[in-house]
């Protein structure tokens, strides 16, 4: 009788089991309809404090772990995906892991990329396995001298960390922390620590590119204000890095990104899901810049890429080396 009364409370505990990670894990690959409940089992449970770093780009992935555009989008809204991809991209989606809060909900860390765009992103799901909203954790860039990772700690709070390696061998560290606001359907910021800047020479990621078009050099003044300008993928397109310090370094900015030729000296970045737009203007000598809305991309709402950048002289290579020597 004990065993019996044992195995009926067992099995009422199972079947009153709900929320966060309820059911065995299915198979999300496919286009078919599915439930919330197995989405969200679909990811590994991991213990708080958990974190991912950059480093996870490098990993293979496994196709058991992969979720299909279709089914991420029952439960997710679009614009998650087109803010980072742009409009129509469908990206390899991997599931990461998810970590539960106790009688609030969960998190859904996953993997994305597509093409050369990649980020890690947190969905953050109530108690009743409704979405409350996504957060981008990392979007890695293309300095070698930098490290990312993000980590969601016991408070359920998250910390997005840059660490630099500076030209004097120096580290330099950076952190923003996040919390959830489950009544606004958002992640807000609570806490800043800008990364200490130190006066280094600025590398530049698009250096090695090819530069056959009339206009692909480098513009600028200074060891920290860079436009660089190389061949674009298309012949309708340039690539573009710039990056630019004012007011003592109280205003930073940079971005990197490929514009579309509107006429023979006007190119334009414009992308589905990116508020900015900038319009790089060529002449002979130089380019000027001029913005709308990149605010996200500056540390300050004070000041902005608009400015004139003169041609650099082009040193080749095998001349740099020999004026070294010299």
């Amino acid at each position: 009788m004990a065993l019996l009364k044992q195995a009926f409370w067992l099995l009422l505990a199972m079947a009153l089991i709900s929320g966060c990670g309820k059911k065995k894990k299915p198979s999300l690959s496919g286009d078919e309809l599915v439930e919330v409940s197995d989405f969200i089992s679909f990811f590994e449970e991991a213990a708080p404090p958990y974190q991912v770093t950059d480093s996870i780009f490098k990993k293979k992935d496994k196709d058991s772990l992969q979720i299909s555009t279709k089914v991420f989008k029952q439960f997710v809204p679009d614009s998650v995906l087109t803010k980072i991809f742009g409009k129509n991209a469908k990206p390899k989606i991997y599931t990461i892991a998810r970590v539960n809060e106790p009688g609030a909900g969960c998190y859904l860390f996953v993997k994305s990329f597509s093409g050369e765009k990649k980020a890690v992103i947190i969905l953050a799901f109530d108690a009743e396995d409704k979405f409350v909203s996504a957060f981008t954790a990392l979007r890695p860039d293309n300095n070698s001298l930098t490290n990312q990772s993000a980590i969601l700690d016991k408070r359920f709070t998250i910390t997005k960390n840059v660490l630099r390696k500076n030209a004097d061998g120096t580290v330099s560290d950076g952190k923003d922390v996040y919390v959830l606001n489950t009544g606004a359907g958002t992640f807000t910021l609570i806490m800043t620590d800008a990364l200490e800047e130190k006066v280094t020479e600025l590398i530049n990621p698009i250096d090695t590119l090819p530069r056959k078009h009339k206009y692909a050099a480098d513009y600028g003044f200074g060891k920290m204000n860079l436009v660089s300008v190389r061949d674009g993928k298309k012949s309708d397109r340039i690539t573009f890095f710039v990056h630019f310090e004012k007011g003592g370094g109280n205003c930073n900015g940079e971005l990197k990104g490929e514009a579309v030729w509107k006429t023979p000296t006007v190119a334009e970045y414009k992308e589905s899901g990116d508020p900015c737009i900038l319009k790089l203007i060529f002449s002979s000598k130089s380019v000027t810049i001029s913005e709308e809305n990149c605010g996200s991309r500056r540390t300050s709402l004070n000041c902005s890429f608009n400015g004139s950048f003169p041609r650099k002289k082009y040193v080749k290579p095998s001349e740099e080396k020999k004026s070294v020597k010299k």
